[in-house]
């Protein structure tokens, strides 16, 4: 009894060894792991091939990982694309109260004695041809207050995500000397981005490449100062003139920038 007693607590404490040795070989193993990962994020720098207006690569261009690789936060992107749109409704619609509707000036019958309820107007709510109770007014106001630092979150987030979807492309010399949408047709098809959603980011009011890009459908042509996170989460594919990456975020355009110093 007692040298099969030895025989089985040797045996269990060297299984006890052997389990430990591989769990605590299993945590370094998976430490390690994640201390590479770790570094291999830290050290991760956020570049785009630079593209010429006929489709050409003409070399690369470092994105700023702080606007193009940082944190996506669903919830900030959600209020401030929600104020936008509230903001954007005009709060113009109106009903009619009793007192606006015409007619009903007289009472339709008398107060007692008639086996009806009693009615004042037949402009009431109640009645047909009525008043409207508790309708709008024409005077709404539905913006939503939304903090600058909450705006800025929401940009870097909605731009981040772009960017890991291979949504956002850079050009370098995006500028058509007079109007022509053939010339932007060309363009988008140089691109590959035909058919897709597209929303173009110029460095400055360029009018005729706006124009040219005015009759597509799915192209939104804005400048740097208007960039905003709604606009960026409704289109597949965001094109920035390489000059507008320096004023992401800044509220400014270069042209503005130019004529300030």
């Amino acid at each position: 009894m007692s040298s099969s007693s030895e025989a089985v607590g040797h045996k269990m404490s060297s299984s006890s060894e052997a389990v430990g040795h591989k769990m605590s070989s299993s945590s370094e193993a998976v430490g390690h792991e994640m201390s590479s990962s770790s570094e291999a994020v830290g050290h991760k720098t956020s570049s785009s091939d630079l593209y010429t207006v006929s489709g050409d690569t003409a070399g690369s261009v470092e994105l700023d990982p702080a606007l193009f690789d940082a944190e996506v936060h669903a919830t900030a992107m959600h209020q401030v694309v929600t104020a936008q749109l509230a903001a954007a409704r005009a709060g113009t619609s109106k009903t009619k109260t009793r007192g606006e509707v015409r007619g009903g000036g007289r009472k339709p019958w008398r107060q007692k004695g008639t086996g009806r309820a009693r009615q004042g107007s037949i402009r009431a709510p109640q009645w047909t041809g009525g008043g409207i109770a508790h309708g709008p007014s024409g005077e709404q106001n539905y913006t939503k207050r939304v903090s600058k630092k909450l705006k800025r979150l929401a940009l870097r987030s909605a731009l981040s995500d772009r960017a890991r979807l291979d949504g956002v492309r850079v050009v370098s010399d995006l500028s058509f000397d007079t109007p022509r949408t053939k010339d932007a047709v060309a363009f988008l098809s140089a691109l590959g981005l035909t058919g897709r959603k597209v929303l173009l980011v110029l460095a400055t009011r360029d009018e005729p490449t706006a124009k040219s890009f005015r009759n597509l459908g799915d192209v939104h042509v804005l400048t740097v100062d208007q960039l905003n996170t709604y606009d960026v989460l409704v289109s597949d594919v965001v094109v920035f003139q390489q000059a507008a990456l320096d004023y992401i975020g800044t509220g400014r355009r270069a042209d503005l920038a130019e004529v300030a110093t």
